[in-house]
């Protein structure tokens, strides 16, 4: 028998009836032949509610002490679980990241993998027994508890499917697929079959907030075969595998949008070698992802350095800055946090110029100022006004007219 990995996120598990209706689906995935190994993050909004409960205590918690409480979340959830597919006449049992282990660095609150041990889960499988693990958590090499930062279910669901060579990773959520567009925002959007890893990096960089970013690039590496679906039918999903001669066809994929992002700009550096390394190393080192960077041309040996973080990031950048500021005696800063990235994002750019201009075009036509611009192969990116994101994602999804199906 094959072995399936199913991950279930919070929405898929929150309240008893649907803990019971994942637990069927499971027990109904293994009586159908497959071995299930099944990842969960934590039940509704605990996680949430516990980062809530821990910044009302301190600002600035301890990162290790956050990662010793959210780590709870899940394990309530894989405990509920096995008990509701016990209650199926099924065996079943429970691990924590730590114990299945997944050994991580020790970034608190953004670990990275380091290693997948999962003689345990096989010993278990062989047994017959269904295997629920806590998504979103590991341990460093001595056993202090991590976990794997937002949507870090999707990454250890991934990292077990490659280490146990399964058939498949499903990837169960509360929408049915990968969309043209966030359906929220673009009733329009249409899902798409099949995407491939390259397309779904760009997508998760740029706002598609289906899978986490690092779980792509897992799965892409190892390659995993990937299925996004729906916890609440049994419609097929989104196929996200290597690229696909079909993908030649579909010029544009989707568009995305991601609304929690800042720009910062520092006025008046010096411009010589060195200055972008003591900008950017500083942000580095503090574990601030940056994005978007745009550095003027120089104007009697001075110049302005732009760019753009993660709004939650943006206290961080601030200490940062400002003693970049001081130490450099540059002109002054700036930040704004009332800015959207919006991308748009398809393999078939790569053979098909005037796809940006177009875009610029749709973004002009509907009054929508662009302050930044990105590109690589398949993607572009504009930073606009954070108020005409969705006019701008709606412009764009009907001016290339992603609502209908691609000719094959």
């Amino acid at each position: 028998m094959g072995i399936i990995v199913q991950k279930y996120g919070g929405t898929s598990l929150a309240g008893s009836e649907r803990i019971k209706k994942v637990a069927s689906r499971i027990v109904t995935t293994k009586k159908q032949g497959h071995n299930v190994v099944a990842v969960v993050s934590a039940v509704g909004d605990t996680t949430d509610n516990l980062l809530k409960q821990a910044h009302e205590i301190a600002p600035a918690p301890p990162k290790r002490e956050l990662d010793m409480l959210l780590a709870t979340g899940e394990q309530i959830a894989i405990s509920l679980l096995a008990i509701a597919i016990s209650e199926l006449g099924c065996e079943a049992i429970s691990f924590t990241g730590a114990q299945v282990g997944i050994v991580t660095d020790t970034a608190y609150t953004k670990a990275r993998i380091v290693s997948v041990r999962v003689q345990r889960v096989i010993n278990e499988i062989n047994k017959g027994k269904i295997v629920i693990v806590a998504g979103f958590q590991g341990a460093t090499k001595n056993n202090d508890i991590t976990t794997l930062g937002r949507g870090g279910s999707d990454m250890t669901a991934v990292a077990l499917a490659a280490e146990l060579n399964a058939d498949i990773c499903q990837i169960y959520t509360d929408v049915e697929g990968v969309y043209t567009a966030d359906p929220r925002l673009e009733p329009k959007a249409r899902k798409l079959e099949v995407v491939s890893y390259e397309e779904m990096l760009e997508l998760a960089a740029t706002g598609a907030n289906v899978l986490q970013l690092r779980s792509v690039e897992y799965g892409r590496n190892h390659h995993v075969l990937i299925e996004v679906r729906s916890s609440f039918s049994d419609t097929p999903g989104t196929l996200i595998k290597e690229d696909v001669q079909v993908m030649e066809k579909a010029i544009i994929s989707g568009v995305t949008c991601e609304k929690e992002e800042a720009k910062i700009t520092i006025f008046g550096v010096p411009d010589r070698p060195g200055i972008a390394v003591k900008v950017f190393k500083a942000l580095a080192d503090e574990g601030v992802n940056v994005d978007m960077i745009l550095q003027n041309v120089s104007d009697k040996g001075i110049t302005d350095i732009t760019f753009t973080a993660p709004r939650r990031d943006l206290p961080i950048c601030r200490r940062v800055v400002d003693g970049v500021v001081d130490e450099l005696k540059a002109r002054g800063k700036s930040y704004d946090e009332e800015i959207a990235k919006v991308s748009l994002v398809g393999a078939g750019m790569k053979s098909h110029p005037g796809i940006a201009a177009h875009m610029f075009e749709i973004l002009s036509d509907n009054g929508i100022n662009i302050e930044m611009i990105s590109t690589s192969s398949i993607k572009v990116s504009c930073v606009i006004r954070e108020k005409d994101v969705v006019s701008a994602v709606q412009a764009i999804h009907r001016g290339f007219e992603l609502d209908k199906e691609p000719i094959k």
